[in-house]
């Protein structure tokens, strides 16, 4: 529908992708960017073609094969994602793309749901690729379009970098026609596509010759522009941060940085030279700042901004208070006072999460568990405190086999889900397999991709436009990696979970355990009665309470079940040795 719309800055990149004309998407979820396939796959029946990958390397492949053969391609995923797809991005910035090709990756100040904070404007650097930051969703859809532009203008992927506060605020959209997508046909060219050193060096020079010019058009783009204010102080910033810092500092002129690699040089001296006082404000690391002191040019930055965080205008009004403390600034009014006589509310797995009865079984041993990247990372906190190390996806696997390699003589448990297993796991396991290491591996097999929202995978068998497909096996590929010792376990019979784990963990080889149930909120039904608890046979000794399930609650000292909440499971039954807890009546 024709007009304009508020929507989020993920919907507006679909959209721009849509009305950019883009062939093909790839992508992994991954929060702060899943929403933008999500979104753009609505426009399937028009055309384009979306899908899920198994990783962001795969995607960033797929991408790039699709992209030198002319089509359009656009790449989604969050900033942990790009260091998987790093590989690949550092030679096609060489070797280049005919069709226009996007890299949308989502940075996450203040690591709301990321286990880093990392800049992506440091790839950009180091792929030596053009890099946009858009600061709305209005910016995010014009800068999506201007992308692929710019893309197929130098020949070379570009970065679209956004945050979490634009992925998921909102703007007013207008929509536009869109333009036909490309033809597709791919030319032979092996001095330009086929990188060996003795064509990578020419290319090499070329990238240098690409920068420099596009050096010179960034320091004329609209994607930069100058809010002229006062001229005692100019603000040099980037993407939302940008229009945080003019609405905090009305009387200062702003430079605001929408095409920020390569560095727009000439931009940055005029601006510079026409305030009295330069002050930087950038998200993540001084990037910005130490650039332009490189250019000889004095700035305040980091010494006021935090590097850490995200920058929002409470943030900014501190900076401005500190840098002028003369100023009778009014106060920010208080935040609202924590209610003290609230219970916390740790983070946890949700009620009648397969995920719980597996760490309620690994509570029976002593062993260090190397977890992963997942909702079952919340394994690690009490009561079931049953995971050890988080690295990033697919190490669950690698840093229970380096453990054991390096001498360690407890039992290791690693696990992965089943998303992250086709993901990284797979050539963990191979790893373990080949090199023999004495562990017991676990994969988490909820049947979908849960952390993000219930994404489809390579192991579901339904593809992200809704067409069904081959479901790959676990046990078939651990199979084929050579794991001899397989078995699959339904995690909420804690019986025979608490004895497959008794076995596996005295083996004197590798083996691979499956849990396997599905995901509640995905099947969205009950797993059986909601469970209640016998007031009169209880003695409080409140065992039930090891599973950490939200839905048992204590009143009056004794424990009790909210029936909204439970989800039938059954985990407490198993816990309570006296028989007080079984179906409502």
């Amino acid at each position: 529908m024709a007009g304009k719309h508020l929507i989020t800055g993920n919907e507006a990149i679909a959209r721009g992708a849509y009305e950019g004309g883009v062939n093909a998407a790839f992508g992994y979820p991954g929060t702060p960017s899943t929403e933008i396939l999500e979104n753009l796959a609505k426009f399937a029946d028009c055309g384009l073609y979306a899908e899920w990958s198994p990783n962001e390397k795969v995607a960033l492949e797929a991408a790039a094969g699709a992209s030198v053969a002319g089509a359009r391609t656009l790449v989604t995923m969050k900033l942990v994602g790009l260091n998987v797809a790093a590989d690949p991005l550092m030679t096609l910035s060489y070797i280049g793309v005919r069709g226009g090709m996007v890299v949308v990756v989502a940075d996450d100040p203040g690591q709301d749901s990321s286990q880093t904070e990392q800049d992506t404007r440091h790839y950009a650097r180091l792929a030596k690729v053009p890099c946009l930051e858009p600061a709305d969703a209005a910016e995010a859809r014009d800068f999506t379009v201007r992308a692929f532009e710019l893309s197929e203008k130098w020949r070379c992927p570009v970065i679209l970098r956004t945050t979490t506060c634009v992925a998921h605020s909102r703007a007013l959209v207008e929509e536009r026609e869109p333009r036909g997508r490309n033809g597709v046909g791919f030319v032979p060219d092996m001095k330009q596509f086929v990188p060996l050193p003795v064509f990578g060096r020419v290319l090499r020079r070329k990238v240098e010759e690409r920068l420099d010019a596009q050096a010179a058009e960034a320091a004329e783009s609209d994607l930069n522009r100058v809010i002229r204010r006062g001229s005692a102080l100019g603000i040099v910033s980037h993407g939302v941060a940008a229009l945080h810092a003019a609405e905090v500092f009305p009387d200062a002129s702003v430079l605001k940085i929408g095409w920020g690699w390569p560095f727009p040089d000439a931009l940055l001296r005029s601006f510079a030279e026409s305030v009295g006082r330069l002050l930087v404000i950038e998200e993540g690391d001084p990037i910005l700042e130490e650039h332009i002191r490189s250019l000889g040019l004095a700035c305040d930055g980091k010494n006021y901004v935090p590097r850490c965080g995200e920058i929002t205008p409470t943030v900014l009004y501190g900076v401005r208070r500190a840098m002028f403390p003369e100023l009778a600034l009014k106060p920010l009014p208080e935040p609202v006072a924590e209610a003290s006589d609230l219970p916390a509310r740790p983070p946890m797995l949700c009620p009648g999460c397969p995920h719980r009865g597996l760490f309620l079984a690994l509570t029976h041993f002593d062993v260090i568990v190397t977890g992963d990247i997942g909702c079952y990372s919340l394994g690690a906190f009490p009561p079931l405190s049953r995971t050890d190390t988080i690295l990033c996806m697919g190490a669950g696997f690698s840093m229970a086999h380096g453990m054991r390699k390096a001498g360690e003589t407890r039992p290791i448990v690693g696990i992965v889900g089943d998303s992250t297993f086709f993901h990284s796991g797979i050539t963990a396991l191979l790893d373990v397999v080949y090199n023999k290491a004495n562990v017991t591996l676990v994969v988490v097999d909820n049947r979908i991709t849960a952390m993000t929202g219930h994404q489809e995978h390579p192991g579901t068998g339904v593809t992200l436009l809704g067409e069904q497909t081959k479901a790959a096996s676990i046990e078939a590929i651990a199979r084929a990696c050579g794991m001899e010792r397989i078995r699959v376990v339904n995690p909420y019979d804690q019986e025979a979970a608490v004895a497959a784990f008794r076995e596996e963990l005295a083996a004197d080889e590798p083996s691979l355990v499956i849990s396997r149930a599905p995901c509640p909120l995905h099947i969205r039904k009950p797993l059986g009665a909601p469970r209640a608890v016998d007031a009169a046979r209880c003695v409080g000794c409140r065992a039930c309470l090891k599973c950490g399930c939200p839905a048992i609650v204590v009143k009056n000292g004794r424990p009790a079940i909210d029936a909204v909440q439970c989800n039938g499971c059954g985990l407490c039954d198993q816990l309570c040795r006296l028989g007080c807890i079984g179906p409502a009546r």
